[in-house]
């Protein structure tokens, strides 16, 4: 999916305005943001705000088109209408939506919205500055206290479109009509917290337009997932299949690596082997059957375990390491020593961002995702806890003084390889769960033991690892854990999608 900034989106809508029309844009805006509207309306009485700008002027266009509803508008003057504005006004106003002045104080804002099934909020764009005028304030606070649903237009008045922050007053949304493309500012937190349902409209913007910009962010829907997706050759044989070399796991955390194994497994290898210290061996066998576990005697060396393991990792085509580990300086000799002693490609996570942090240099060139969570983050960077509004920025620092392909973990998490940054839209609570970053782990290593890139991997996987854990919140409302999540990998796979649809909902 396009995902353009407040700036990118100004340049397309000036494009695409010279070349289809500022009305048609509107009113195709009109259509998808009244659809969206039938859809959460309790009832027969829709409110709008309108600021004076075209953001307004789609409210009108929305209006103009739900004629079975009892539909009064709240709208500020537009001193310089543009034609589009002026054409929606007026298809309003001959659908007999009725027009009144905007309000200035909180109680009338109140009474305005009292009563009624619906609240459209159309008072500024992507790209407006923030704060906003005072003379927002009474009505926002009036549409945050009301019980009805609140659905804004392109995006939540006070969210800054860029970064995500929010700037007081501001809406908290339970569903955003997005038009266009989306914007970086819905999908970061905490931004996202105020957007709620997410619908990306198409309104008629060419696709050549949309494409010219800059790829400086970008967010995976079903099709493009599906795609990335490796498929089996019908010549395939258990290890071409994908054959990951899972190290994890120790006598105080076995199931880290079984669930790593099992990730693996579910997310379509054909062959899955665990090396993990033989104390935690005996444990692994209990759970895993397909997969092969191989004791590492912690009495040997850290060289010759090395060397084991590389001799091992001869027959497997990528590597997972990390979960379950531990600490000790032993352990950080091997895991450093292995990512040295392979080309293999490698994703690693938990203990082995702890042992990297002290030796990020060696990780140059490799091809390997990290896989921090903020706290991992603030150690491997050396720059401490990220504050709000910063992980974008923090992560392409990183990435770009180190050379490493990243995925931050978190509501919206982060994948950026140096290029790119790719915003994944599939998160959820469901995952906020012990070892489902575990799960993430085999997921990622069976892509990349499957040929698929390192940022690519990493973008599917996480898309992929969302999906699983919003599936496993249908079937389980409270109580998820890391193994309903791998466990549903399969059935959470989308449906081949039709064509492009004019609504699409994206969380």
């Amino acid at each position: 999916m396009y995902v353009l900034t407040p700036k990118q989106m100004r340049v397309a809508d000036a494009t695409a305005s010279e070349r289809v029309g500022d009305i048609a844009l509107m009113r195709a805006a009109g259509e998808r943001i009244a659809d969206v509207a039938k859809r959460y309306a309790r009832g027969p009485k829709i409110v709008a705000f309108a600021g004076p700008g075209n953001n307004g002027g789609d409210a009108f266009a929305a209006l103009a088109l739900l004629d079975t509803f009892e539909c009064s508008i709240y709208a500020q003057v537009a001193l310089q209408p543009s034609d589009a504005r002026r054409d929606a006004e007026e298809r309003a106003r001959a659908a007999d939506v009725d027009v009144r002045p905007f309000p200035e104080s909180e109680s009338s804002a109140r009474a305005a919205v009292a009563g009624c099934d619906l609240i459209l909020v159309g008072l500024v764009g992507t790209g407006a500055r923030l704060p906003l005028p005072d003379v927002y304030e009474p009505v926002i606070a009036a549409i945050n206290e009301s019980d009805a649903p609140v659905l804004a237009i392109d995006i939540p008045a006070g969210v800054d479109g860029e970064n995500g922050l929010v700037a007081e007053p501001a809406v908290r949304a339970d569903v955003t009509v997005t038009l266009g493309a989306l914007k970086p500012g819905l999908l970061l937190q905490p931004g996202r917290s105020c957007t709620g349902d997410l619908w990306l409209a198409d309104i008629g913007m060419p696709e050549d337009i949309l494409q010219a910009q800059p790829r400086a962010f970008a967010a995976l829907d079903d099709a493009e997932f599906l795609a990335l997706l490796p498929h089996r050759a019908d010549t395939s044989d258990k290890r071409s299949s994908g054959a990951p070399l899972i190290v994890a796991g120790s006598e105080q955390f076995p199931g880290a690596a079984v669930l790593t194994a099992m990730a693996a497994a579910r997310a379509g290898a054909g062959y899955v082997t665990v090396a993990t210290p033989q104390n935690a061996a005996p444990a692994l066998r209990m759970h895993l059957i397909e997969q092969v576990a191989v004791g590492l005697d912690q009495a040997r060396a850290p060289q010759e375990i090395i060397s084991d393991l590389v001799d091992v990792a001869k027959r497997c085509s990528s590597i997972g390491i990390g979960p379950g580990l531990g600490l000790e300086d032993s352990i950080g000799e091997i895991v450093r020593g292995l990512v040295q002693a392979t080309d293999l490609p490698i994703v690693a996570d938990a203990s082995a961002l702890f042992h990297f942090s002290k030796n990020l240099e060696g990780l140059r060139g490799k091809k390997i995702v990290l896989t921090p969570h903020e706290r991992e983050f603030a150690r491997l960077s050396g720059k401490g806890t990220i504050k709000n509004g910063e992980r974008v920025d923090r992560l392409r620092e990183f990435v770009d003084r180190t050379g490493i392909t990243t995925l931050l973990k978190g509501a919206s998490t982060l994948i950026y390889d140096g290029t790119t940054m790719h915003i994944n839209t599939t998160g959820t609570t469901a995952l906020a769960t012990a070892g489902t970053g575990d799960v993430l782990t085999g997921i990622i290593a069976t892509l990349l033991s499957q040929g698929l890139s390192s940022v690519d991997a990493a973008r599917a996987g996480a898309y992929w690892h969302g999906l699983a854990g919003k599936h496993a919140a249908t079937i389980r409302q409270r109580g998820v854990i890391a193994r309903d999540v791998y466990e549903s990998l399969a059935a959470a796979l989308p449906k081949s999608p039709a064509e492009r649809v004019p609504l699409m909902r994206v969380f």
